[in-house]
């Protein structure tokens, strides 16, 4: 038994071997069982119904799990697009994380598909009429259709640089690439050509979807990358550390863009006293939401990372490990406050309806809190058997 556990953590001495293998698994058994939960809990609101489960409403039709499933899907892309820089445009500083970070992507978008498949009513339907009635006009058909091909490409990708054909890998990874930017910057366009929601409506919301996604994908990677070798108590090589110094750096600049979208999305918002776009902004800056925006989005999300980053120099794991902790929770708040705030102005408001809320309410549920929950127990699994079964995605020795 020893034998077997030796060659997955090669570095470990025998007792040590068994208790870290110990740890592994009473991990993954207590994430399986979150998950579990969460899966009893979607298979209950599907019967339930989900109108008694959820707080969605008409007015409100997208909730938590909306916003979880989009910043799964959102931190896919971005993982997908950071490695694609090293083994498929051949950038040296980024091939050390490419196995890794491509398995990642896998494992956020499916994880982001077992949410999304509780969240709307009747998964099943999609994927029938997906295939025998196609709607060519709808961007969510298309949505659908071109995140099948990317989970599609990734899965051969990652077979590929298991079995050590990096240029196979490569052609998958530039379809992966494709597929994945064409499916985001579409998810993009789902919001933004909602021209009766005035907070998302405009052009550069697929563009935006776009540079965010890479900003996740650098801070997953620098975390999932230190967290992995902290549990396999391996030490970094110094090619790997200088490929998360580079990601590092890659993650400040895109920081910075995403604070300048911020800064002129809210002036925009304020100064312009569009109808609809003017109270989701004020809600954002000093209204219910204004914790979500000012502690989530800009401190956790964007500030505190990019200062660490400068502090340190990109020449820090650990910190920057911190770092991207706080930035993937406030990427979560971001995608949690995209989804919600764009809903809660009710389309008549201005007209001083009686009875009309300002505001529509909304607050989660259990039900979505614990589905929601899942997903990420999910990609928590999927991580760490990821660990097991791929011997930590090793390209070099330890």
């Amino acid at each position: 038994m020893q034998n077997i556990l030796a060659k997955v953590l090669p570095q470990e001495g025998g007792l040590e071997v068994v208790s870290r293998s110990k740890v592994y698994n009473g991990v993954i058994g207590l994430l399986g069982i979150f998950t579990l939960i969460g899966i009893a809990f979607g298979i209950h609101a599907m019967f339930a119904g989900h109108e008694h489960v959820y707080s969605v409403t008409r007015e409100i039709p997208w909730g938590l799990m909306l916003g979880a499933y989009v910043f799964f899907v959102v931190t896919s892309t971005g993982l997908c697009l950071v490695s694609s820089i090293g083994h498929v445009f051949g950038y040296e500083a980024f091939k050390p994380i490419a196995k890794r970070s491509v398995f990642l992507a896998i494992a956020t978008i499916v994880a982001g598909f077992l949410v999304i498949a509780f969240e709307i009513e009747n998964p099943w339907r999609m994927a029938i009429y997906n295939v025998i009635s196609p709607n060519l006009s709808s961007n969510i058909w298309w949505m659908g259709t071109l995140y099948g091909a990317y989970l599609f490409f990734m899965l051969i990708e990652f077979a590929l640089l298991q079995a050590g054909k990096h240029k196979t890998a490569g052609i998958l990874g530039m379809l992966g690439v494709i597929s994945g930017v064409a499916a985001h910057s579409n998810l993009g366009a789902v919001f933004g050509l909602l021209n009766g929601r005035e907070f998302w409506h405009g052009p550069y919301m697929p563009i935006y979807f776009i540079t965010s996604a890479m900003m996740s994908g650098c801070a997953t990677v620098i975390f999932f990358h230190w967290l992995a070798y902290k549990i396999n108590g391996w030490k970094m090589s110094t090619k790997l550390e200088n490929s998360l110094y580079s990601v590092g750096k890659l993650g400040a600049l895109l920081y910075i863009v995403i604070l300048f979208f911020t800064t002129w999305k809210m002036i925009s918002g304020y100064t312009g006293q569009q109808p609809g776009k003017y109270e989701s902004i004020m809600a954002l800056i000093n209204g219910p939401y204004a914790n979500n925006f000012w502690y989530g989005e800009v401190a956790m999300g964007l500030v505190i990372p990019l200062l660490i980053i400068m502090a340190v120099r990109a020449k820090n794991v650990p910190a920057m490990a911190i770092g991207s902790m706080l930035s993937i929770v406030g990427i979560f708040v971001m995608r949690y406050d995209l989804v919600i705030v764009g809903q809660i102005i009710p389309g008549f408001h201005e007209l001083n309806i009686v009875n009309l809320p300002h505001i529509l309410p909304y607050s989660p549920t259990l039900h979505e809190w614990i589905i929601t929950l899942s997903g990420f127990t999910f990609c928590g699994v999927l991580f760490m058997m990821g660990e097991r079964l791929f011997r930590g995605h090793l390209s070099e020795d330890h």
